[in-house]
């Protein structure tokens, strides 16, 4: 199951919260970024690898930066799958 758990932005632009909702909680952050917690299951999300955001999946404890997986620029779409064990012992997907 993939949860965006919350999004993390320095300005509000077109599309972004102005304000708490039902949907989501809207803070400043101590470090002065908006922080949007949403906790929203998700069948997929797609994130164009940013250039400089330094975009990270935190994933069972591990921080993977999505620069790592494809180049700066692509668009790369995130969606839960199970594996069987032949396939993790084969390094078939993400350890």
């Amino acid at each position: 199951r993939l949860i965006v758990v919350k999004s993390v932005f320095d300005s509000f632009g077109a599309g972004m919260p102005e304000a708490s909702t039902a949907e989501g909680t809207l803070r400043i952050g101590e470090d002065g970024w908006l922080e949007w917690t949403i906790n929203r299951p998700m069948p997929e999300v797609v994130v164009r690898i940013g250039w400089v955001a330094n975009h990270t999946l935190r994933l069972k404890g591990r921080e993977v930066p999505l620069a790592e997986l494809a180049a700066p620029g692509t668009a790369v779409a995130l969606r839960p799958k199970t594996y069987s064990w032949f396939d993790l012992w084969k390094g078939r997907c993400i350890r």
